[in-house]
């Protein structure tokens, strides 16, 4: 029982997300049984829990040495080499664990999730279907066959699994995670922004939804989705805004696209303030999501009301620094809607480049400059699409 016991709590620790609790568990185990097989895999694991990867990828050398033969070194290997972004190594390691234990299906789900990030669609498709032959309701095997028939293509299969890992486990974010991203691919930007918005409120700190929310509340857009899939066919993508010189008549295209981005983020804005403001929608909206609601909602009216006031006096510095005022609402949103918390302090500082610029136009009665600072809140909308980069395939 003395080496069971710290094992076992140890796995319990690692469930709970404690692996600074779990090292210490394990630690102590080791000085007292420096042969443990399992002790030095669960350390392992523990350690890559907490980015310590040279350490991990040690504990876990040292696992398999001491015990070859056994499938579970070799799985936790995997998972070590899986996290620390050596598909290669995780790989060998699955492969191993597969052939001295081929029925369990977490080894089969580790299997699918390396050929996904490796790009491998098809066989992340045949290893999560190996794993569901031996446990049909595991919920994230079925959420990973719904991700690779979307990258396969097949909008049938993709949205039938979607749903039923859904069905499986209604409190999982990775269900509704993959849900959301094949209504997306398919073509229903509606129920995709549902989806991410129901992985948001179970795991607020789930990145790739909010950056994917963006996207689905940007496709609601037609005119975007026209879009989109023109810039899609060229390389460069958002970089194709450099050319607008070169093409004027798109010029109008973009304004427009660049408004109706406006519109569309104060009428989030208002939405939210007022599911914010509901007594059985409140929960869902606490935080920042609420406060920036409330802060978009002030810059629209505030800004408005330097606009009017400046177009009553003839300032138009005034008039002008109300407009970008208002454009302001863009960036905020933008940075709000950003998973990465990097990039999202980008953003963020950009609003405040402008807002500063806009103080700097009313205090020096330079509406050309306030102008400018209007044109680049609004086109901030492309901005954020540069800093975010390329949307994620996986999970």
């Amino acid at each position: 029982m003395k080496v069971a016991d710290p094992i076992q709590r140890a796995r319990t620790l690692l469930q709970l997300r404690r692996p600074t609790d779990a090292e210490r568990e394990l630690r102590g185990l080791l000085a007292q049984e420096p042969q443990s097989v399992t002790g030095h895999a669960l350390l392992a694991l523990a350690l890559i829990q907490q980015r310590q990867v040279a350490e991990a990828v040690e504990e876990a050398h040292e696992a398999v040495r001491l015990a070859p033969d056994q499938w579970f070194p070799h799985y936790a290997a995997a998972q070590v080499h899986y996290r620390a972004r050596r598909p290669e190594e995780a790989m060998a390691a699955i492969h191993t664990a597969l052939d001295l234990q081929p029925e369990y299906a977490p080894t089969w789900e580790l299997l699918a999730r390396t050929h996904m990030i490796k790009g491998e669609w098809t066989g992340m498709a045949d290893a999560a279907r190996r794993g569901l032959r031996i446990d049909p309701q595991d919920s994230d095997l079925v959420s990973l066959l719904a991700l690779a028939c979307t990258n396969l293509g097949d909008a049938g299969q993709a949205q039938a699994a979607a749903a039923h890992a859904v069905q499986l486990d209604p409190e999982s974010p990775t269900a509704h995670f993959v849900h959301g991203r094949v209504a997306l691919r398919f073509g229903d930007p509606r129920r995709a922004a549902e989806a991410f918005r129901e992985v948001l409120r179970l795991d607020p700190g789930f990145g790739q939804a909010r950056d994917l929310l963006v996207a689905a509340l940007k496709q609601r857009n037609p005119l975007y989705r026209r879009l989109s899939r023109l810039r899609g066919r060229f390389p460069g993508g958002w970089r194709l805004i450099f050319l607008l010189p070169a093409v004027p008549p798109v010029i109008a295209v973009f304004v427009i696209l660049a408004v109706l981005h406006w519109v569309a983020w104060v009428a989030e804005s208002w939405t939210t303030l007022r599911l914010a403001r509901a007594r059985t929608t409140r929960l869902l909206f606490e935080g920042v999501e609420a406060r920036v609601a409330v802060l978009c909602c002030g810059l629209a009216v505030a800004g408005a009301a330097l606009l009017g006031l400046g177009l009553a006096l003839g300032q138009d510095a005034v008039a002008t620094a109300g407009a970008a005022v208002m454009a302001l609402v863009t960036p905020a949103q933008e940075a709000a809607h950003t998973g990465s918390a990097r990039r999202r302090a980008v953003l963020y500082g950009w609003a405040g480049l402008l807002a500063v610029a806009i103080a700097v136009s009313v205090a020096t009665s330079a509406p050309a400059v306030a102008l400018l600072g209007m044109y680049a809140g609004l086109a901030t909308v492309w901005l954020a699409t540069a800093v975010r980069g390329r949307l994620p395939t996986g999970i």
